[in-house]
């Protein structure tokens, strides 16, 4: 997950700092970096310094002069890799937000681009959707086997694989799993379905793409970034000031809530109820461009950029 977060197209430069006695090496999570990337990394290993603040900050002096060496060009859409994610989800998500998102996504795959779906346990009983869209054999196949393999994780710890929605999605006006699943799955827009990922691995192929990752919104956005996405879409109801280390949109699925958080809303989406699906696909690309091209999201002006791991296994 580090070397893959490390990997990043939207990182100008990174600096990996280890003790040196962890069992993460920074030698073995320096040899996961392709070759073509390590002119943007940098690593400073603490117990072998002798100052390991004056280490890095001469490290970071380095990137930075890497990093202004950088010209900005013109690119289309495809260039775009969007992550895909909803959190804090209401009645709306599925009528306005979520489809909305699945739009974007549309468009941006139709162009060449790629879009990332996760939060695999928020897809249940609502997975086949997906699955009809598997672009040959070995998609569906590798979905189906993600899909079973997380409900086997819920079951091997002892928790009910239909325990969901949370409180928040209870008091926002959803009622079961399915009615949050067959919204959530919106988001993934018409696209077929080319490539499935395990937690950690990198895009590979343009088009719609499912992430393993859980529903929890820092690990997902967190997976989502680690992918490559470039921008992640983030649909809300109940709101949430989280951000990830990319931009992080938060779409407003009511009004109401635009107004109230103006200062963690990046666009209000559910302007489809006042002006047309269309209409609002069109404001939201023109946004989504806007911040592609550097004007910054709300979590970046905020300093919202959070990492959470996923820890699975035994903690020793």
């Amino acid at each position: 997950m580090l070397a893959a977060l490390a990997c990043n197209p939207n990182a100008g430069g990174v600096l990996l700092i280890g003790l040196g006695c962890e069992e993460n090496q920074l030698a073995a999570l320096l040899q996961r970096i392709p070759p073509d990337r390590r002119a943007r990394i940098r690593s400073v290993g603490a117990q072998l310094s002798a100052d390991e603040y004056a280490d890095a900050a001469t490290a970071i002096d380095e990137l930075v002069e890497t990093a202004a060496q950088d010209q900005r060009e013109e690119v289309g859409i495809d260039a775009l890799r969007l992550g895909l994610k909803c959190g804090g989800s209401d009645g709306l998500s599925g009528l306005t937000a979520n489809p909305l998102v699945g739009r974007a996504a549309d468009v941006v795959t139709g162009a060449g681009g790629q879009a990332i779906l996760t939060e695999i346990p928020e897809i249940f009983g609502a997975e086949r959707l997906l699955m009809q869209r598997a672009g040959d054999s070995d998609i569906f196949d590798a979905l189906v086997a993600l899909v079973n393999r997380f409900k086997r994780y819920f079951i091997d710890h002892g928790e009910p694989i239909s325990e969901n929605p949370s409180p928040g999605n209870v008091a926002g006006g959803i009622t079961t799993l399915e009615e949050k699943s067959l919204g959530a799955v919106q988001k993934g827009g018409h696209a077929p379905v080319t490539d499935v990922l395990a937690y950690g691995e990198s895009l590979r192929r343009p088009g719609l793409t499912i992430l393993e990752a859980p529903g929890n919104d820092a690990v997902s956005t967190t997976a989502l970034a680690a992918a490559g996405a470039t921008i992640t879409l983030f649909s809300t109801g109940r709101g949430t000031p989280l951000g990830s280390p990319i931009p992080t949109l938060k779409l407003a699925t009511n009004h109401d809530l635009a107004r109230r958080k103006p200062g963690w809303i990046d666009f209000d989406a559910a302007i489809v109820l006042d002006e047309g699906m269309d209409a609002a696909t069109d404001a939201l690309m023109t946004r989504i461009c806007a911040i592609a091209s550097g004007e910054p999201a709300r979590n970046e002006i905020n300093g919202e950029r959070d990492i959470a791991i996923w820890k699975r296994g035994v903690t020793l």
